[in-house]
Formats: structure tokens, sequence, C-alpha cells
């Protein structure tokens, strides 16, 4: 492939998001399914696609999971700044350990020529700009999370509708145990893979992979 060529370039963007819409279609197209077969069984009519995008069985379902894996992310960006784990490729050095100095993450930006609008701006913009990636994280956390609720409650009312029981309100709705076990249930689950690549980097190798420390670095190397 051309090292100047697009997908060259892009690749491993491009890989990841079209797994990700495959299996966001295969989790459409199966639940909706299980959707239709749960409606049967209550001898309610099942609906159709258009529908089921709309309904809060597929909105709950999926931003369960994505408010799950943006905590997961803003919390480990904010958590390596200064927390370590010696032996592991994701922590920064130890001090004592060589390069363990000011790393090249640690620096003050400097505002040359090439360096991002914000950089170069300085003040506010600036300020901004060197904890955005764990902003946006918390920001698309908080997004999610107003979704699943809102689709949790909706997915909740409409069983509570199949039943014949009355709906219930936001309030008593999010102070119940429902909601929060479809929460805890995926947070505890991001934080065990997380953990397991901190601590599984330290012993296990992945050649060519910057994931993981160089084959022949010893199991005390902190870093990659």
């Amino acid at each position: 492939m051309n090292n100047q060529s697009f997908l060259y370039r892009n690749g491993l963007s491009i890989v990841l998001l079209s797994l990700m819409f495959i299996f966001l279609g295969g989790q459409f197209y199966t639940g909706w399914k299980e959707h239709n077969n749960e409606l049967a069984e209550h001898q309610q009519p099942q609906i159709d696609a258009a529908k089921y995008a709309t309904s809060g069985h597929f909105i709950s379902a999926t931003f369960e999971n994505w408010e799950s894996e943006f905590l997961q992310m803003a919390m480990y960006v904010l958590l390596t700044i200064s927390l370590r784990q010696k032996g592991s490729s994701e922590s920064k050095k130890l001090k004592g350990e060589p390069g363990s100095g000011e790393e090249e993450v640690d620096r003050e930006p400097n505002p040359k020529p090439d360096a991002p609008w914000p950089v170069r701006k300085g003040g506010v913009f600036l300020t901004l700009y060197k904890n955005s990636l764990s902003i946006t994280f918390a920001l698309l956390f908080l997004l999610s999370f107003a979704l699943h609720f809102a689709g949790s409650l909706k997915d909740y009312n409409e069983e509570q509708a199949i039943k014949n029981l009355p709906a219930e309100s936001a309030s008593t709705y999010i102070k119940g145990s429902h909601f929060w076990f479809e929460s805890f249930q995926n947070w505890q689950s991001e934080f065990l893979a997380v953990a397991s690549i901190v601590l599984l980097s330290v012993w296990l190798r992945q050649k060519g992979s910057p994931e993981s420390k160089p084959v022949d670095a010893p199991y005390s190397e902190t870093g990659k």
C-alpha cells in the first residue's frame, strides 16, 4: 500500500470505526428480533425497524455501553497522569528508572509555528486544549449517560404499559435499582479490561504493537 495513501495514513481508525458500525448493525438487527419476540410473548403487535430505532430498548442498550466506554477512557487518561504501575507498558516510568525524568507528555507546550493554534494562541485556549482529551471524554460520558437514562426509562415504561402498570417518573426511576444495575454491570467490566492490559503488559508481549513493551524488555521495565 502506498505510504502516502489515505487508507495507509488512517487505516487504524477506518478499521475500528468499520468494525463498530458492523457490530452496531448486528446489535440493531438482533435486538430488533429479540424485542419483537418479547412483544409476541405478551401478545403485542410487532414493530418495524424504523420504530425500533427510536425505542427505549435500542437507545438504552446502545448508550449503556457507550457510557461505560467513555467513562473508562476519561478515567484512564486522568489516572495515568499521576499513578504508576511498575513494569507496565501503559504506565509512565517510576522515579529512579532510566529515562524517568520529565517525559515528553509532561513538558510545557512550545508555541512553534507548526503547533496547533490553541498552543500559539495561549491563555484560556491553551488551558482548555491541554485538557481537551479528558474534557471531551467526560462530556461524551455525560451525554451517553443522559441518553442511556432516557432510553432505559422509556424501555421500562414501555414494559410497564404492556403489563398494564402505571408509568414511572424520571425522579423515581433514577432512585431505583434497575437503571443503576445496568450502569454498574458495564462500568465494572470496563475497569477490569483496563486493569488487564495494565497488568498483563508487565509479563506478556505482542511483537509490533505499541501497546506492548519490546519482546526482550525485562519485566521490571516500566513504559514502552
